[in-house]
């Protein structure tokens, strides 16, 4: 069976080491647009922007890991075309690829502010590969001005690598709090809290009229209001967009992604979409998930499904954050609550909100609380949670449910 893998991402190399493991004589080729080794993105907001690791910690497997797997990686190459008729990829640099098996590795893009006022201005960033990590890392020293264009969780991570290194930051988001789409008041007050306690600026309910220039570069952002921040380069983490338009081009089914069945295949059965650009079905809805958890599973799953299982990806999502001195790990959805209930963690200053649907466990943002993010990760693992109730009583022992 000859395999492609069209990314090079989490989800991709789980596909290829899973697949490897299943079979000795697939033929694996992994097309990866960027130009390095593949690498994890996770933490180019978090610790590799504040130099706590370096790019050959967080890549994902080493050079020679592909040759003792005999994976083919093509580094700098993009597939441009998909012939499904003929079961063939062409690339960019204009070889041809057959395949048995296709996967669609192909993630997610930033969206950017409009150019008319002004997103493209040469330091208007977004955060999302390497290079936007290097530019950022040169950008953020001690004594400039920064404006974070969004409130949610890549925005405040840029804006807390950048208040640690002793730039003036300012957070600007549309909606009325902080991480409106993603997590409840309760974890929003604190995070709004930790950031104003390190000298951030967060301005809610605030519209974005225009980034102001000057000679060609961003020198202010312009409130809805008329007042205009000064600063020397901005950050847009507005959210991400899934890259389907290969797969569009090819006449795949689209919605809000490339749609795929629970075993992670489209609408063509050789070809499989997963990670950040797939669709897939998840309680009676179709989600995307953006976390590594979702690309590594999905991976797994779709590499045994390639060979003819049947196996189902019925996923516990979990994410994390970090913020100054704050970890967020999260565990489980919380699509659809209608109760949260914030209980206290076993180390002093640790908390946990947990997120329910009537009496429904749904998920848990856990501050500073690993033991509270591992049991409630087992738990919606188990299909076992505690109720509102349990969660209010302080001598409940989460444990005992299992």
């Amino acid at each position: 069976m000859k395999a492609v893998v069209i990314g090079g991402s989490h989800a991709a190399l789980a596909y290829a080491a899973e697949l490897r493991k299943l079979s000795e004589d697939a033929e694996i080729t992994i097309l990866s647009s960027d130009a390095e080794t593949p690498y994890q993105r996770p933490p180019l907001s978090k610790a590799y922007m504040s130099g706590k690791v370096t790019f050959e910690q967080i890549v994902l497997r080493p050079d020679e890991w592909y040759q003792a797997n005999r994976i083919e990686l093509l580094r700098g190459v993009r597939a441009t075309a998909i012939d499904r008729a003929e079961r063939r990829i062409h690339l960019s640099n204009g070889e041809i690829r057959a395949y048995d098996r296709l996967v669609l590795a192909t993630g997610a893009r930033p969206r950017r502010l409009p150019e008319a006022i002004g997103g493209l201005l040469p330091n208007v960033f977004v955060m999302r590969d390497l290079a936007d990590a290097h530019h950022l890392m040169a950008e953020m020293v001690e004594g400039r001005r920064l404006v974070v264009v969004g409130g949610g969780y890549i925005g405040l991570e840029a804006a807390s690598e950048a208040a640690k290194k002793g730039v003036s930051v300012t957070v600007i988001e549309a909606a009325d709090r902080i991480l409106k789409r993603v997590a409840s008041a309760e974890t929003a007050d604190d995070v709004r809290a930790l950031h104003k306690a390190h000298g951030v600026t967060i301005l809610e309910d605030t519209a974005l009229a225009r980034i102001v220039e000057k000679d060609g570069a961003a020198v202010g952002v312009e409130l809805g209001g008329g007042e205009v921040l000064p600063a020397d380069f901005v950050i847009t983490g507005i959210g991400v967009v899934p890259d389907i338009a290969l797969a569009e081009t090819a006449g795949l089914e689209i919605a809000n992604g490339i749609k795929v069945d629970l075993q992670l295949k489209t609408s063509d059965e050789t070809i499989f979409a997963i990670g950040d650009c797939a669709c897939f079905p998840y309680h009676d809805q179709m989600i995307r998930l953006e976390s590594v958890q979702n690309a590594n599973d999905m991976g797994i799953v779709a590499a045994r499904n390639s060979l003819g299982e049947a196996v189902d990806y019925r996923p516990v999502p979990w994410f994390w954050s970090d913020q100054f001195e704050l970890k967020l790990q999260i565990a489980g959805l919380n699509t659809g609550y209608d109760t949260v209930v914030t209980r206290a963690g076993a180390r002093e200053g640790a908390k946990s909100h947990f997120y329910f649907r009537g009496n429904d466990f749904l998920a848990a943002d856990c501050l500073n609380d690993g033991a509270t993010y591992m049991m409630s990760r087992r738990l919606l693992e188990a299909g076992k949670g505690p109720t509102p109730e349990q969660i209010r009583d302080p001598s409940f022992v989460l444990k005992s449910l299992l």
